[in-house]
């Protein structure tokens, strides 16, 4: 009953404008990463985007927040809401710190699994930018969205397989011989996977609200 009654109330709409904003910065950022990762434009550049994209946003994410409190009608749940702005600013923050790592032990090659990684982590960043508008209209976009979240699995699942890969590789080249080495392309691994995870998280909110409001 409050559903329906909720639907017929004027809502707030510039929840869209402001995700569809952060969901630029993101696949933005990973652009930068996956360039990075492969060694094309200049490596500062592309780090200085990812971390000043990072800071763009975390305004916007505050923009959210500050919106779910003055709105009296929200286009769906407020929790829903802040639960999916979060996840897509964790994906970007995630990115942030993956760059950091690779400054502070100064990288500038990467191993190919590192490279697909970042082709992995711009798919899934270019998918959640093209959910974010269909949810406006969840109804009549139930089968995108759907498909969005399932292919969105799919690659973190390739994820996890890279980076299990990469990890052997790392040992069998650097596992007695050079342990520094192993143990820093381990955390580029690691960090390349937990931001695949990240979009995996935005695609399960995704579903999440597909569920409550379908």
């Amino acid at each position: 009953m409050l559903g329906w009654f909720r639907k017929l109330l004027p809502r707030e709409d510039k929840f869209f404008e402001l995700f569809g904003a952060h969901s630029r910065t993101v696949v933005g950022a990973a652009e930068a990463l996956k360039a990075l990762l492969a060694g094309e434009g200049d490596h500062d550049a592309n780090c200085d985007r990812i971390v000043a994209l990072e800071d763009q946003a975390d305004n916007i994410t505050r923009d959210v927040m500050q919106a779910v409190r003055l709105s009296f009608i929200t286009p769906f749940d407020r929790g829903d809401i802040k639960d999916l702005i979060q996840s897509m600013d964790d994906a970007i923050d995630m990115m942030h710190k993956t760059v950091k790592t690779i400054r502070l032990f100064e990288q500038r090659s990467f191993d190919p699994g590192m490279r697909e990684m970042g082709v992995l982590i711009i798919d899934a960043a270019r998918l959640i930018a093209e959910a974010i508008p269909l949810l406006d209209r969840i109804g009549a976009n139930v089968p995108r969205l759907t498909a969005i979240a399932e292919e969105v699995n799919r690659l973190e699942e390739r994820s996890d397989q890279l980076h299990d890969e990469g990890l052997k590789d790392l040992f069998r080249r650097h596992g007695t011989s050079n342990p520094m080495g192993y143990i820093i392309g381990s955390e580029i691994y690691g960090e390349l996977e937990k931001v695949v995870d990240r979009f995996e998280d935005v695609a399960n909110e995704i579903s999440g609200i597909l569920i409550e409001n379908v």
